[in-house]
């Protein structure tokens, strides 16, 4: 057991191991470079431990790996958890019906998109399919990381994922504000807000995109993406659902244990007490700190599990998937938001 008597000093220095590569990790995305490009800590995390597995992992004790382990499995799920305490249900009746329905149409289908295009067309296996998927669909690296302990895929598939993220996301981010500039987006500052926020990755992306545009469109963008975030938790109750017909235990007539992520739950329960407004915002924003330290941390653990070695093979159908569920997101999120503003004339 991990935090056994005789295990437990072994297990937290895997542990303060981690933590010190977050550390490490924070400052960086402090640097105006990366800042300035929304680059978060997470994607820094998960580079800096994958350039330590391929390097110096083997000098790191054996003993120290359960920490390590801890930090992939159940410091992410708890972080999932307090993800919910940026998320307001007041936020999201604000940008009303347009927004939701924008929100909604934007993740499941792209889901189902990139899921069929994964395995039908690319050949992918089913977990890259789906985690690539997610991170498209939902919030980029935060939906990798919740997806990854549903699906309970390894380690290298859930990096391969967060990379095309980081690789479309960034994109988005200077592609967004120069169409609209360039007057090939003809939308008003609401509606592009809404467009934004539906279809970038990453909630940095979405509000370096947004505000690259203006304050209003930052607003609205920032609002319909944590929209994006709250659909983690349905999703991946969803998916959890679905996965015993989307693996081989169907196939086999085996009966496969339908299992609800618990930490699913939690993110909404938090959601909604974060509503009442009970805290006050800087305890708030505090939390929110924390939350994303722990999350960097079990980004920096993902990357430490991750050896080159176990990519050879995969090649670039990750990529290509995902630059197609790009393409999907500008060209089907436009229709898409054209239709769902459409519904609050």
């Amino acid at each position: 057991m991990a935090f056994s008597k005789e295990n437990r000093a072994h297990t937290l220095n895997g542990i303060l191991f981690v933590a010190l590569f977050a550390i490490a990790a924070t400052y960086i995305s402090q640097c105006p470079f990366f800042s300035h490009l929304g680059i978060s800590p997470l994607i820094i995390g998960i580079v800096l431990g994958m350039f330590y597995a391929n390097t110096l992992r083997n000098k790191l004790p054996e003993a120290w790996t359960p920490g390590i382990i801890f930090s992939t499995k159940t410091l992410l799920r708890a972080a999932i958890v307090f993800y919910g305490f940026r998320i307001t249900f007041q936020s999201i009746a604000a940008v009303g019906i347009p927004g939701i329905v924008a929100s909604v149409s934007i993740v499941f289908s792209t889901f189902f998109i990139g899921y069929l295009l994964g395995t039908k067309i690319f050949k992918l296996d089913r977990d890259t399919s789906i985690l690539t998927s997610a991170g498209s669909s939902i919030c980029g690296a935060a939906a990798v990381l919740a997806t990854e302990p549903v699906v309970k895929a390894e380690a290298h598939k859930s990096a391969i994922a967060v990379s095309t993220v980081v690789l479309f996301g960034t994109i988005a981010m200077f592609l967004y504000p120069f169409l609209y500039k360039a007057g090939y987006v003809h939308f008003d500052p609401e509606t592009m807000g809404v467009y934004i926020g539906a279809t970038v990755h990453e909630v940095a992306h979405v509000v370096a995109a947004g505000n690259a545009i203006g304050p209003e469109v930052a607003k609205d963008a920032i609002i319909v993406k944590m929209i994006r975030v709250m659909l983690i938790a349905p999703f991946l109750i969803i998916l959890s659902l679905l996965l015993p017909k989307l693996g081989k235990a169907l196939a086999s007539n085996e009966k496969t244990k339908i299992t609800i992520p618990w930490f699913a739950i939690g993110f909404i329960a938090v959601a909604g007490f974060n509503s009442l407004h009970l805290l006050p915002e800087k305890v708030v924003s505090y939390i929110n700190a924390l939350d994303t330290f722990a999350l960097t941390m079990a980004m920096t653990a993902l990357g430490m599990e991750t050896s080159m070695d176990k990519f050879k093979g995969v090649g670039l159908k990750p990529i290509y998937l995902a630059f197609v569920l790009f393409l999907w997101l500008i060209f089907g999120g436009y229709f898409i938001t054209k239709f769902a503003m459409s519904l609050g004339a």
